[in-house]
């Protein structure tokens, strides 16, 4: 039962804080804080319990829900289920500090929907029915349009309903395929799925329909990495979401993406993957082309953008990008780094995302031009931002480094070009940040922050655990890696 613990404890959370007085919103966010603790206790308690020499699925729980339509409440975790389950939970507690004094109006209703939020994402990586995979899937969707739009920027309406309309419509093609799936495998169970589709003569095994189901649940997906073009939404709803939101969307909503990709695409439709990913005829390069793409593109737009937070979250595009290309390969390096780079991602992006909110809140203004010289004035926070720099850009020695390393080293084996070309995106990346880093940061200090207070006790709280990973997982990356190696495994087993 631990794990339906850590689904619902956030939404027992929820009721408890719709439940206190109004005027009391300091205890409100106590109450919160203390309810996001409790899943990253679990969460950790799931972590040294997991056995990592199996591939698969621990902390199994079945039992019927919707009995008409054999639909279940099935959870279960594996290795990399367990990865990113970590990093929701840690993230949970992190954003509720981040949000302490930054949310000032509708407290309780802003931290209720992020407890919701958190149901949604932890229940997201544990789901093993495809049905409930959908409910928690949808279930993220409207506090975060909410979030945004309430909470957010001066174009704060505009961005949620573009992020709404996105995800909805990806989410209504996923739904489709969901059907389709159900249909021909009899099911929603997505173990037995992903049997009865490596099973020649199943109407599920057949190629044609795998495709199909394929293009559904990748677009479905493909809105959420977000993988170029479905990416426009990202960039304005990072830039007008609070930085406790901006962190989510980054750290873990992408992440949903990719995880759906190599649970659902990967794993039970192995056809429909194999067509975009065999280096062969004319769609052979197709999912190692949108990588490049994501790449070189979100690198280019980074690297033009005078808005420090847009930098960051063009960035993002770019790094997912490198998800992509690791999963295209279809390899172990590929595949390990892959998921690799989404856990480190997750806490640097994350690292990034907090940091552009403490610059935000004592200046109101996030233009890189409009700094200078703030090493001089706020060392501590300096140093922290040039180690979320150097990992972000990928220096050895720092966490970015290796899951990159790895999936263009599993990249190569199967497209050399495209891999050679996406290292484009690793030299622009350097530009970029570099560049920032000597605009805001060095040089003679702008007259106008010559009293900007350095980051405070609170705001160091939520940076160094995110610190301390991106340095332990540079170091010491098989930390992580053992969690899901085996799960690799298991799922190249069936190429050969």
């Amino acid at each position: 039962m631990f794990l339906s613990l850590m689904i619902f404890i956030p939404l027992l959370g929820m009721v408890v804080v719709l439940l206190l007085p109004r005027d009391q919103e300091e205890l409100a966010r106590r109450v919160t804080l203390g309810f996001t603790l409790i899943p990253l206790l679990l969460a950790v308690v799931l972590f040294m319990q997991y056995d990592r020499s199996a591939s698969d699925l621990q902390f199994d729980f079945d039992t019927v829900w919707i009995k008409a339509f054999d639909i279940h409440y099935h959870i279960g975790i594996n290795g990399i289920s367990v990865t990113l389950l970590l990093l929701t939970a840690l993230l949970g507690p992190i954003c509720v500090l981040a949000s302490w004094r930054n949310i000032e109006k509708g407290v309780k209703a802003y931290l209720a929907l992020f407890l919701l939020l958190e149901t949604g994402m932890i229940g997201f990586f544990c789901a093993q029915d495809l049905f409930l995979f959908y409910v928690f899937f949808e279930v993220t969707l409207l506090p975060m349009y909410f979030l945004i739009g309430i909470w957010g920027g001066p174009r704060r309406e505009y961005a949620a309903i573009k992020f709404f309309l996105y995800t909805l419509f990806g989410g209504v093609l996923m739904l489709i395929a969901i059907i389709a799936v159900y249909i021909k495998g009899g099911t929603f169970d997505i173990p037995t799925l992903i049997d009865l589709a490596s099973r020649e003569g199943h109407p599920l095994a057949d190629r044609t329909f795998q495709i199909w189901a394929f293009l559904g649940f990748f677009i479905g997906f493909a809105v959420k990495v977000p993988i170029f073009p479905f990416h426009t939404w990202l960039p304005d709803a990072h830039v007008e979401a609070p930085t406790a939101i901006s962190v989510i969307l980054a750290g873990i909503l992408l992440k949903m993406g990719t995880y759906g990709l190599v649970l659902i695409n990967f794993a039970m439709l192995p056809k429909g993957m194999e067509l975009f990913c065999n280096g062969e005829g004319r769609w052979g390069n197709a999912f190692a082309v949108l990588g490049f793409v994501n790449i070189v593109y979100g690198s280019l737009c980074a690297l033009a953008q005078k808005d420090f937070k847009k930098l960051v979250a063009y960035s993002s595009i770019a790094h997912m990008g490198f998800v992509i290309l690791g999963l295209a390969a279809r390899n172990e390096s590929g595949m390990n780094g892959a998921i690799l780079q989404m856990f480190n991602h997750g806490v640097i992006s994350a690292m990034l995302f907090l940091l552009v909110g403490v610059v935000y809140d004592r200046a109101h203004h996030r233009e890189i031009g409009g700094f200078g010289g703030l090493g001089s004035r706020m060392p501590i926070y300096t140093g922290i931002t040039t180690v979320a720099f150097m990992a972000s850009l990928g220096l050895p020695g720092l966490s970015g480094f290796v899951g990159e390393a790895l999936s263009l080293l599993g990249a190569y084996d199967k497209f050399p070009k495209l891999t050679i070309l996406s290292t484009i995106g690793i030299v622009i990346g350097a530009a970029y940040f570099l560049w920032t880093l000597q605009r805001v940061f060095l040089g003679q200090l702008n007259p106008k922050y010559a009293d900007m207070p350095e980051i405070n006790r609170r705001e160091i709280v939520t940076l160094v655990p995110l610190g301390i990973l991106t340095i332990v997982l540079g170091i010491w990356p098989s930390f992580a890696m053992d969690m899901f190696n085996e799960a690799v495994k298991g799922l190249i087993a069936p190429l050969g």
